[in-house]
């Protein structure tokens, strides 16, 4: 036992010989998972397109227009000066820009001399969807007014007004009346939850933080190989084994250390995502037993790719590689469920397969230990085979 462990703090001390490898073990993996998962959710965030407004007019007109906007569910208004929106605009930071011109107001709008000048990014769908969501407040806006005014008209066919100031206080009359029975319009679309289940369930950030979590570690495990092809180059693999210490006590001290550090190493992603973004793994105990299977089976991998490469360099690029495809095609990238279905029978030959299946039924799905034992069984299959075949191959030189 002492030489085992004698074994895997040597290996564990040239892992971490320099301070970089930090950076490999968990800042990157933190880093990346944060990323692509969206930073953390508030659960109140604003999805609606970015517009920026400019009211240089600032009368009740341009107010009315502005609180169509604000109830817009296409579009998110940020009133500013004309140089501001003009910096944010050129400079990309936003889809659109409506800019509401002096003498934005009642007169204009009966007169039809009102004026907008609304401008977008070229080729860009968000600038589309605020240009709909602008067009949708005006026609609100003026569908008021179209209303007042035709109300008006018709008061002065029937000649009900005997002074000029009869006539706008009437208009405001029809105008406030308008806007209280569109207040009152009754929707004309009804809408049906339904209550069919979804294919698959997805969580951005379970999906990430499996996925993310599985890649980072598979490579390093991968990457015995380049310790084995290391040892070999330098000489001191045929030296240790000259020693009191048989082929499979070497074996095990090199396999048991890296298994424990990537076990390390997960426990800490894992952490990380229940403390940033509350996720829920489930039962702890169908989790390292998930965690364990997957390391023992990359651990297998990288055993047996060792008694096939020669050199380190060789050893460090295939495991970057090989990690790489399997990850992406094991679903730790995007859901399974957007393969095709060809591809989803093809991913079962990949233990990252079987790993992203038993942490996602245990984080989504409520499962248990004994829901995850066909996952857990696959990946100890995996590691059975490429252990034997590994063991069988391992030569000093």
């Amino acid at each position: 036992m002492k030489k085992i462990f004698a074994i895997a703090w040597k290996d564990a001390v040239i892992r971490f010989a320099s301070s970089s490898e930090l950076l490999f073990f968990i800042v990157l993996p933190i880093i990346f998972i944060f990323l692509i998962s969206g930073g953390i959710p508030t659960g109140d965030e604003d999805n609606r397109r970015l517009l920026l407004v400019v009211d240089q007019a600032n009368t009740t007109m341009s107010q009315e227009l502005l609180s169509e906007l604000e109830n817009s569910t296409s579009v998110r208004p940020n009133v500013m000066s004309i140089e501001e929106a003009q910096e944010q605009f050129d400079s990309r930071q936003a889809p659109a820009m409506l800019i509401i011109h002096a003498g934005f107001d009642v007169e204009a709008i009966q007169n039809g001399t009102a004026e907008l000048d609304f401008r977008g990014q070229p080729n860009d769908i968000d600038s589309s969807v605020a240009q709909r969501g602008v067009e949708t407040a005006i026609l609100k806006v003026s569908s008021v007014f179209s209303a007042a005014n035709m109300a008006l008209e018709e008061a002065k066919a029937r000649g009900t007004f005997e002074l000029a100031g009869d006539e706008q206080a009437y208009f405001n009359a029809a105008l406030e009346t308008a806007k209280a029975l569109q207040a009152q319009t009754p929707e004309r679309v009804n809408v049906i939850q339904g209550n069919t289940p979804d294919d698959f369930d997805y969580d951005p950030q379970a999906n990430t933080s499996a996925g993310q979590m599985i890649t980072w570690v598979f490579i390093p495990l991968f990457g015995i190989s380049a310790l084995f092809a290391y040892e070999r180059q330098q000489g001191t693999l045929r030296r240790v084994l000259t020693t009191p210490t048989s082929k499979a006590t070497f074996l095990l001290g090199t396999i048991s250390g890296q298994v424990v550090m990537a076990l390390i190493q997960m426990t800490l992603l894992v952490l990380f995502a229940i403390l940033v973004f509350k996720l829920n793994w489930g039962n702890p105990i169908g989790l390292y037993i998930v965690l364990i299977c997957a390391c023992l089976a990359a651990a297998a991998i990288g055993t047996t790719m060792g008694t096939f490469i020669k050199s380190e360099s060789q050893a460090t690029g295939l495991s970057i590689m090989a990690g790489m495809m399997m990850a992406m095609l094991g679903g730790c990238m995007y859901p399974l469920e957007l393969f095709p279905p060809f591809m989803q029978t093809v991913s079962k030959i990949f233990p990252t397969t079987w790993a992203m299946q038993g942490l996602l039924d245990l984080s989504l799905r409520g499962a248990g230990v004994v829901d995850i034992l066909p996952e857990a069984g696959a990946l100890i299959g995996f590691a059975v085979v490429f252990f034997g075949i590994g063991v069988m191959r391992f030569r000093y030189e």
